[in-house]
């Protein structure tokens, strides 16, 4: 049986104070939380076991879990880096395979795709890496991780990517990671030295993957929600009654418990509860939430 493990331990740092009071894989994307849309992104592959691991406001993550229907929330009394979680896992059941996923990304894709290719890539580890010239620190030689920039290289490589946060690791990779390699890329780089590289996949053209630890990133969240419900702006039900007489724009989500004024245009914008805006004027490019404004012009 596959077993998924969500690595949602994070501050949310990047997101405060939207995050003060609400833990990041919470954060609403629309509809539904961050963590609910990736367990429907997960559930596409059939029967899975789902884990998850907690540090930050670990109470709220471990509610959601249980109504989710995951396995397992694991709690971190000190956070464990990228590598613990699996060494962790890993060494307190008997696992055959496990998919790990970050906990900030918004996603659409094949994911079955990459599984069936991590399985047959005769490799003990496989990474989902995607072109992103800003970042890609993957250094690849013929689909096989051959360094990491700024921390190492064993060989020239031909390729680069950037790592999606998604990864596959076999029964014997999962048994191999030591205690003290809480930054996988250590694992990892353990792997390429002694001749057995990580895979690293590519992303499908049509994929979609949003990092979504940023103000940015949320939105851009945001936008593929709403072209995936096929609808151009989404109002909490509460708040469309009680302000009937505004004319919602473009790529607009307001949430219940905001508080709005009659004389406002809202353009691509995300309204978080507990924003007030009773200002007359035009909101536009932007998230306001309480006591923060953010413009994403």
């Amino acid at each position: 049986m596959l077993h998924v493990l969500i690595l949602a331990a994070g501050l949310g740092t990047r997101l405060r104070p939207l995050t003060d009071s609400i833990p990041k894989p919470l954060v609403p994307v629309v509809d539904d939380s961050i963590l609910a849309h990736q367990v429907r992104f997960v559930r596409s592959l059939g029967e899975s076991i789902l884990h998850i691991n907690a540090h930050y406001l670990a109470s709220q993550i471990e509610k959601s879990a249980q109504e989710l229907g995951f396995f397992k929330v694991w709690h971190e009394e000190e956070l464990l880096g990228t590598g613990g979680p699996i060494r962790r896992l890993a060494s307190n059941l008997d696992v055959d395979e496990l998919l790990v996923l970050n906990g900030d990304c918004y996603c659409s894709m094949d994911l079955l795709s990459f599984l069936e290719s991590a399985r047959n890539s005769s490799s003990p580890v496989a990474l989902l890496g995607r072109d992103f010239s800003a970042v890609n620190t993957l250094l690849i030689r013929d689909s096989k991780l051959c360094g990491i920039a700024n921390r190492f290289a064993t060989q020239k490589e031909n390729a680069r990517a950037t790592f999606s946060g998604i990864s596959w690791y076999s029964r014997e990779a999962l048994r191999e990671i030591a205690d003290s390699e809480r930054d996988i890329r250590d694992f990892w780089q353990r792997l390429v030295e002694k001749g057995t590289p990580p895979a690293v996949l590519p992303m499908n053209e049509n994929s979609i993957w949003i990092d979504m630890g940023t103000p940015a990133g949320l939105f851009s969240a945001v936008k593929a929600r709403l072209a995936e419900l096929g609808q151009k702006n989404w109002i909490d039900s509460e708040i469309k009654s009680k302000y009937s007489d505004i004319s919602f724009g473009n790529n607009v989500v307001v949430h219940t418990g905001a508080k709005l004024s009659s004389n406002i245009q809202l353009e691509n914008a995300l309204i978080f509860s507990g924003a007030n805006l009773k200002t007359s004027g035009i909101y536009k490019n932007c998230i306001v939430g309480e006591n923060f404004f953010w413009s994403l012009e």
